[in-house]
């Protein structure tokens, strides 16, 4: 059976595989549930339905932490266990993987990435990386490998990058360690500290989507379940979003000043381009109400919201694996880094 070609995204919060001609084989949470300290139970949404409710014997944890691997044999864990499922739907053999790793990252976290997939049961024919501004601005439908310069901002679960591409290579990248997640833990603590009341990061994700915004806008409520920390019992609160936004605006300005800086240095011959067509915001955070207003607001710049901003990366790895036009965006890793 010939191999096929596959891309895989590994996002803090979900890791997302294109299979070449199939389209998305696997949008799945990146969390992996272990018994003991071997026994695999659940990985991906199934093992997410567990987080924060699984008893002292099972761990329920995401491998990858801001963009990176944190922890390596549970991550192989996962991808061996998601190859499983992968080869009874149409095989793994003699395929070739397109890996996106963030840019602005040491090459040995990047050498993490390329090991994983050696290491595993796939035994691939071959391993690329695609930068995963490049495979963003792909995703959004992009032309990265003209010289006018684009800019990307992809607000992610851990990290925030935000990139200067031309000519299918990356200018100048900077990534910071805000993203859904921070604003998560944000609203956690506030609300514990405000109304003595300790929430779940489920809860947190479920505020954040419902009442967060970058920009105050018409007052809304909705109620948080969770134990009051003086009398231990369970307890509901209304949560207000101008509270949300409270929590969240200093991490906002935080992703603020990352993109001035990368526009400060940014050549001035792609600061024209970047005037013209504005700035490119992606992920899965990207979805903030007021986030488009506050951003051209404090930029003086046309801010563009993608379309499927949370599968940019994925959409992209895909778009390069089917256009042989765009094959020279992916690469193997260096020599000397594969030899270390």
């Amino acid at each position: 059976m010939p191999g096929k070609t596959y891309g895989i995204d590994f996002g803090t919060s979900t890791i997302k595989i294109y299979r070449k001609n199939d389209g998305v084989v696997v949008d799945e949470k990146n969390i992996i549930a272990v018994e003991g300290r071997k026994k695999v139970i659940a990985v991906g949404n199934e093992a997410f339905e567990m987080h924060g409710k699984a008893p002292a014997n099972i761990n329920v944890s995401y491998p990858v932490k801001y963009g990176v691997i944190a922890d390596i044999n549970n991550m192989l864990e996962l991808i061996n266990y998601t190859f499983k499922a992968l080869n009874k739907r149409g095989g793994m053999r003699a395929a070739s993987v397109l890996i996106a790793t963030p840019t602005d990252i040491t090459e040995v976290e990047k050498r993490a990435f390329y090991d994983l997939i050696a290491s595993s049961q796939v035994k691939p024919k071959s391993i690329k990386i695609v930068e995963k501004p490049i495979a963003d601005a792909v995703g959004i439908g992009l032309d990265v490998n003209n010289a006018k310069g684009v800019m990307v901002v992809d607000i992610g679960a851990d990290t925030t990058e935000v990139s200067i591409m031309s000519l299918g290579g990356i200018v100048i990248s900077k990534l910071i360690p805000i993203g859904g997640n921070r604003l998560d833990e944000s609203i956690r603590s506030t609300v514990k500290k405000s109304y003595n009341l300790v929430i779940g990061d489920r809860t947190a994700e479920t505020i954040k989507k419902e009442l967060a915004t970058a920009s105050p806008m018409e007052e809304k409520t909705i109620k948080a379940y969770g134990r009051n920390v003086v009398t231990g019992l369970p307890t509901e609160v209304d949560i207000s979003s101008s509270f949300v936004y409270e929590s969240i605006i200093e991490y906002i300005y935080s992703i603020i000043d990352a993109i001035r800086i990368i526009l400060e240095r940014t050549p001035p011959e792609i600061s024209s381009d970047i005037i013209d067509s504005g700035i490119y915001v992606t992920g899965g955070s990207s979805a903030i109400k007021g986030l488009d207003v506050l951003l051209a607001k404090e930029t003086g710049l046309k801010i563009n919201i993608c379309n499927d901003s949370a599968n940019t990366v994925v959409n992209g790895l895909g778009k390069i694996i089917e256009d042989a036009n765009l094959k020279d965006l992916a690469s193997p890793l260096k020599e000397a880094t594969i030899k270390g």
